[in-house]
């Protein structure tokens, strides 16, 4: 089973941040936001330099449960491991748009916002989140942070609060009709022809980790750079040989630190972790 620790080795291994030029050829992929996802697809199953699309399905049939759409999170499960979310900004500190979902700490099979067949993909109840942020140009990676949720959002309850009572209070207008929906809200039949309808969507937005890690971290102008914070514990847990893999990697630009972050349900409390930094500069 793949892990963050092994799509870090196998990036560190091959360093391709031209993911549009890398991926053209082979997949016709015009659009870099396409480009950014397969690269992380490719990271977490080792198929980065991979060109049998046969072969890279395989590989993709036996680590991921789930490969998702754009419009139902996550983007990808791992069999048994942890479920990842991708979000490309063509600005470096741009707020990433997560538009009706809330920021997730976790992502729960119970969700109305996923799909049956995510929820049945696999025999699971929740699982850690990945946010992996890549800074794109037309044509490459510049930075790509992987952060997980739970160091990074607070717990669900905290924005699940926010959408009950703004659907409250929708609800107690008087003399409309209300329909059940997985949004804020959806008012039926508003004007006496009962022809318009009126949807009423959350747009979610969370700062982006460059942003709200900077106290670990500052950006460099490197040609490339990965950024990833890990909580400790979570870092324990991976398998030995993983860690190993990656700690023994005889690389300069390689960097594991112990760090402090922030709780994000509570700022006061401090979270062991990990920030591990991989620069490339050509």
């Amino acid at each position: 089973m793949t892990n963050i620790l092994e799509a870090i080795a196998n990036i560190v291994e091959n360093p391709i941040y031209e993911i549009k030029s890398h991926y053209s050829g082979r997949n016709r992929m015009n659009n870099v936001g396409e480009a950014l996802e397969t690269f992380i697809k490719d990271a977490f199953s080792n198929t980065i330099l991979t060109e049998n699309e046969q072969e890279k399905m395989c590989r993709y049939n036996d680590e991921f449960s789930w490969l998702g759409n754009q419009n139902h999170p996550p983007d990808i499960m791992i069999k048994g491991g942890d479920a990842i979310e991708v979000k490309k900004t063509q600005s470096a500190n741009s707020d990433l748009a997560l538009n009706s979902s809330y920021p997730k700490s976790t992502v729960q099979a119970s969700s109305t916002m996923i799909t049956q067949s995510c929820r049945t993909c696999e025999n699971w109840t929740e699982k850690d989140l990945i946010y992996c942020v890549g800074h794109t140009n037309d044509d490459s990676i510049k930075s790509l942070w992987m952060v997980y949720g739970n160091i990074y959002a607070a717990n669900h309850e905290t924005y699940q609060i926010i959408k009950q009572k703004i659907t409250e209070g929708i609800n107690e207008i008087p003399n409309v009709e209300l329909a059940e929906t997985n949004e804020l809200g959806r008012v039926n039949r508003v004007d006496p022809l009962g022809i318009t309808n009126l949807r009423i969507r959350g747009m979610w937005q969370i700062q982006n980790p460059r942003r709200v890690f900077n106290y670990l971290y500052t950006s460099s102008t490197n040609t490339f750079e990965l950024v990833a914070v890990i909580p400790t514990s979570k870092y324990d847990s991976f398998p030995t040989e993983s860690k190993n893999r990656l700690e023994t990697l005889r690389n300069l630009n390689l960097l594991i630190q112990n760090v402090q972050v922030k709780d994000p349900n509570n700022p006061a409390n401090l979270i062991e972790a990990k920030l591990i930094t991989f620069k490339l500069d050509e």
